[in-house]
């Protein structure tokens, strides 16, 4: 069953909030749009953050008008490697969001990222407020890759990762590790940032063969085929929630 909740809303809203229930982006991202003169309010191009909107006002994304929906989508994806995690691609290669679209009435975007080459577990939803939890370096979601390599890998430098590691002004910190092999190494990250293995690795001089995550928080990747989905469930969701709350 693809939908998998619901939820009321109360107007005023904050237009980033408004964009990221409506199933365009998550909430930075949807800050980015506005910052960008991608939304207009009753047809004026919105720059400024803050604004709110009333349930009258008409708001639109790069000239489509979007509405807020109740229906709460929620998909643990196996990404294949050659797709993009974002919305669109200037080059024109196939999406993460292609994989779903005919199958879903309601906006969908990416939780986070994987890149074109990597491969495995993505999240799929239209709720804003999930997104900014798995994401958001707070919450301390666990994200688990395998990393398969040229070279060795030399346990040492795994131990700096984990003791934490700077790269051209970026702080690097592992949580754990298990090295299957030489070649073969598991990785947990709890803040990772954008590309931050392959950046990793990068400085190491090791060259990445495969990139591929295989667990978010509690939802592992196993019996999901590449290019397949299913939805998350209702206690794999609220496992999610809860921990942003511990946060508080």
């Amino acid at each position: 069953m693809a939908d998998q909740g619901s939820r009321n809303i109360e107007y005023p809203i904050r237009l980033h909030v408004y964009l990221a229930r409506a199933g365009v982006a998550s909430r930075r991202k949807a800050e980015e749009f506005i910052a960008e003169g991608r939304v207009r309010v009753n047809g004026t191009v919105i720059r400024e953050q803050g604004i709110k909107v009333d349930e009258n006002d008409v708001v639109a994304f790069d000239g489509k008008e979007v509405h807020p929906t109740r229906k709460l989508v929620y998909i643990a994806l196996n990404k294949p490697r050659k797709y993009i995690s974002s919305a669109h691609d200037p080059e024109g290669r196939p999406l993460v969001l292609d994989l779903v679209r005919r199958n879903f009435s309601v906006r969908l975007f990416t939780v986070g990222r994987l890149d074109f080459l990597s491969t495995g577990l993505i999240f799929l939803t239209n709720d804003g407020d999930f997104a900014k939890i798995v994401t958001h370096p707070s919450a301390e979601i666990e994200k688990e890759y395998i990393v398969e390599t040229k070279k060795p890998v030399p346990e040492a430098l795994l131990e700096e990762y984990r003791n934490g590691i700077e790269i051209d002004g970026e702080h690097y910190t592992l949580s754990s590790y298990r090295y299957q092999n030489p070649h073969k190494v598991h990785l947990v990250l709890s803040e990772g940032r954008n590309r931050e293995i392959r950046n990793v690795f990068i400085h190491w001089k090791i060259g990445v063969k495969r990139l591929h995550r295989v667990r978010i928080g509690p939802v592992v990747l196993k019996g999901i085929t590449a290019g397949r989905y299913r939805p998350l469930t209702e206690s794999e969701v609220r496992w999610f929630f809860r921990q942003a709350g511990k946060g508080k």
